[in-house]
């Protein structure tokens, strides 16, 4: 293939890129990785039918249909697929907006991975495990420092699972007054996170969904056309995904006290507010933060993450338990009272997550954590200032100051170009680099949303500005190039046709094989 040219400010980059089947297809009868000892006699009397036996039912009739895989051949599956992957280890991750990817300090993976750690299982002993539980009680102190808040959960798996937390915990609430058939709405915004609206519609909630004014804040008057005795609760994240703060906040909540609401805040993303303001002060009465994002734990694909819930004392009660409490020589696992809202997934929570984003916050201290948050606001304006010089770029609304992230919009080159936010997303992926565009409905027209973090420095921020000022120059001077992109990655240009149609849908190996291999 014939090389593209590109400016010396632009990194060359080409990605390793194979045919790699999936592991079910390397499958082949009878290999082996590894051959393990046969069943002793002694554990073998204790699996069969009788009393003190596993039960039939319990038994499996055939072995699991798992690839059987030579050792060598699964190294070489996981490297390659390994040297497929972008990740924030790999490249300037700037590119993922609301979803925060900063550098998780190596120290603090070497901790999790020490034999205490690796071998600790939910089910030991509170006794056993008095130095992890220590560790969940004193990040819960550090949170409602943090938050202003009164107690927190360590439950929810992720921030959305602690949404649907606090929109259970807003039901159970309103049930306890005798008002839960009254309060059925919740009202939220457009650029607030789309879990919002959906872990409330779970809970049967009608949704009230309110819009920007001009400015792109979220609108008090329209708040205070809506807001009802049927109003249940308020949620939103602030700042929203536009980058754009509320300096309103507080008259928001007020209005929905007044009308007997509860505010719930989506802190999941507070890297440009620690230290600086609360959730508290802004008048909530709970909130929960990404630990996965704010506090330097990875993401982990989708899990295991943690959602850290907190709320005021008036709600504590309603907790999913048990809470980690200390009475003054131990630490203990304290079950809630009969208003809990009951567990929200196993166990007590992920150990792992909440000792990295501990140790995050010890290593910082307070002073730490307010710089984070001001380094944070730092790279995003200048990256701000930056892009609104590239041709083609703008962002809506207000043209002052952001928090921590930005939704830009492409919407000029489109319409002068024809090369779309999509076409630029692949592109992206030639220079190594990832490149967000946003949640749908695309409010903001040809969007891309980047948050650079305070992990990033000024020569990483302007390797990412010098690639999408290149990328602008191809839509204006040879727009096939960015149209017919990747040239460079593994990724290709995928038929997203089948994406809106369940039918196609084939989340695991044995739904692709129903499915393309009908009996």
């Amino acid at each position: 293939m014939k090389r593209i040219r590109r400016d010396h400010k632009v990194r060359n980059f080409h990605q390793a890129k194979w045919d790699e089947p999936v592991i079910f297809e390397l499958h082949r009868q009878g290999e082996r990785g590894v051959i393990p000892p046969g069943t002793e006699a002694g554990i073998a009397a204790q699996v069969g039918d009788g009393i003190g036996r596993i039960p039939p039912s319990m038994k499996r009739s055939k072995a699991p249909a798992l690839p059987e895989i030579g050792q060598a051949k699964v190294l070489r599956h996981y490297l390659r697929l390994s040297q497929e992957t972008l990740g924030s280890d790999l490249n300037v991750e700037i590119g993922q907006g609301t979803c925060t990817m900063k550098y998780i300090p190596r120290i603090n993976e070497m901790l999790i991975r020490t034999p205490h750690m690796m071998e600790l299982h939910p089910l030991q002993e509170a006794d056993s495990v008095q130095g992890m539980l220590e560790i969940f009680y004193k990040l819960d102190l550090a949170m409602r420092e943090i938050s202003g808040m009164d107690a927190f959960s360590f439950q929810p798996s992720s921030g959305t699972q602690a949404l649907l937390a606090m929109a259970s915990i807003v039901r159970a609430y309103h049930d306890s007054r005798g008002e839960g058939d009254q309060r059925d709405e919740i009202i939220t915004t457009i650029f607030s996170h789309p879990s919002q609206a959906a872990t409330a519609a779970v809970k049967g909630y009608k949704i009230i969904t309110l819009h920007p004014d001009e400015d792109g804040f979220p609108d008090l008057e329209k708040l205070k056309a809506v807001i009802s005795e049927r109003t249940a609760g308020f949620v939103v994240a602030n700042p929203e995904d536009t980058g754009i703060y509320n300096h309103q906040i507080r008259e928001f909540t007020d209005i929905v006290h007044e009308a007997g609401g509860v505010c719930f805040y989506d802190q999941a993303n507070a890297n440009g507010l620690l230290g600086i303001t609360r959730a508290k002060e802004a008048g909530f009465d709970m909130c929960f933060f990404n630990l996965h994002k704010t506090f330097a734990a990875p993401h982990m694909c989708g899990g295991p993450a943690t959602g850290a819930l907190g709320v005021s004392e008036e709600l504590k009660r309603f907790l999913p338990g048990p809470l980690v409490d200390y009475d003054g020589s131990r630490y203990v696992l304290k079950n809630q009272t009969s208003d809990s809202i009951g567990k929200v997934r196993s166990f007590h929570g992920v150990a792992q997550t909440v000792l990295r984003s501990y140790a995050w916050i010890m290593s910082l201290g307070p002073g730490g954590l307010k710089d984070v948050a001001q380094i944070a606001v730092l790279n995003n304006n200048y990256l701000y200032h930056k892009i609104l010089q590239i041709r083609g770029a703008s962002a809506p609304y207000i043209k002052g100051r952001r928090l921590e992230q930005v939704r830009y919009s492409w919407k000029q080159l489109t319409d002068e170009t024809g090369v779309t936010t999509e076409d630029i997303t692949r592109r992206m992926c030639d220079f190594g680099l990832h490149y967000w565009t946003s949640h749908h409905p695309y409010i903001v027209k040809q969007p891309f949303t980047l948050e650079p973090t305070e992990s990033y420095s000024k020569e990483d921020l302007d390797e990412y500005i010098q690639a999408l000022a290149h990328i602008s120059n191809e839509a204006y001077t040879r727009p096939d190039i960015v149209r017919s992109a990747p040239h460079n990655s593994t990724v290709h240009r995928n038929d997203e046709s089948s994406l809106d149609d369940p039918k196609q849908w084939c989340i695991t190996w044995r739904a692709y094989l129903k499915k393309t291999q009908p009996m």
